[in-house]
């Protein structure tokens, strides 16, 4: 138990390392940075966008973010969550960038489910025993108003106050995309697993 509270220190101590000497400009501690958590925010991104490519492109823009920001961490909460909220934030410009305005309409037509099928979406994750491989594979079908909305509120912990902040929509916009998105996943899901023998 010693060695292991041990080891956490000397990992904090050698984090407030490479943060000073990002501080600095020192291009080896961006670099030990970017690879510390590469493939952690890579993740974040993927949930955001409809390919790697798209990912990755965010993931630069987010690292510059990040290093362009560093000074105002105060290292009271996790850097990792830090880093994660700009990942996100890098990921929502991006969607906003890309189309006028996605997070205010979709047409959801195709997705509603009746009211003889009602699942809900954490039971049927965890009834299923499902992998985050698949879940992911749901999630990324999802339109980008859903996702992002779906992203921000199950998988980071946003309220729907701070997603309508982020998003520029208004709060009812909000729950009712969540709604949506978890209506979506749920044919998806049972269309999926429908088809499994």
């Amino acid at each position: 138990m010693r060695l292991i509270n041990e080891t956490r220190v000397e990992n904090k101590e050698h984090l407030k390392q490479i943060i000073s000497g990002c501080l600095k400009n020192n291009r080896r501690s961006q670099e030990e940075l970017f690879k510390l958590y590469y493939g952690m925010m890579l993740s974040v991104c993927m949930r955001y966008t409809t390919d790697r490519d798209s990912a990755e492109e965010v993931l630069q823009e987010g690292f510059i973010k990040i290093f362009d920001k560093l000074e105002a961490f105060n290292y009271k909460g996790s850097f990792e969550g830090w880093m994660r909220r700009i990942m996100s934030n890098t990921a929502i410009d991006s969607i906003r960038k890309s189309k006028k305005n996605p997070m205010l309409t979709d047409n959801d037509e195709d997705f509603k489910l009746g009211a003889e099928d009602p699942i809900v979406i954490s039971e049927e994750f965890e009834a299923l025993g499902m992998k985050a491989e698949i879940a992911m594979e749901a999630i990324n079908q999802l339109s980008p108003a859903y996702k992002a909305v779906f992203n921000l509120y199950v998988l980071e912990d946003y309220t729907h106050k701070e997603i309508a902040e982020i998003l520029g929509i208004s709060e009812g916009t909000s729950k009712s995309n969540l709604s949506k998105a978890k209506m979506n996943l749920q044919k998806v899901l049972k269309e999926k697993f429908m088809n499994i023998d």
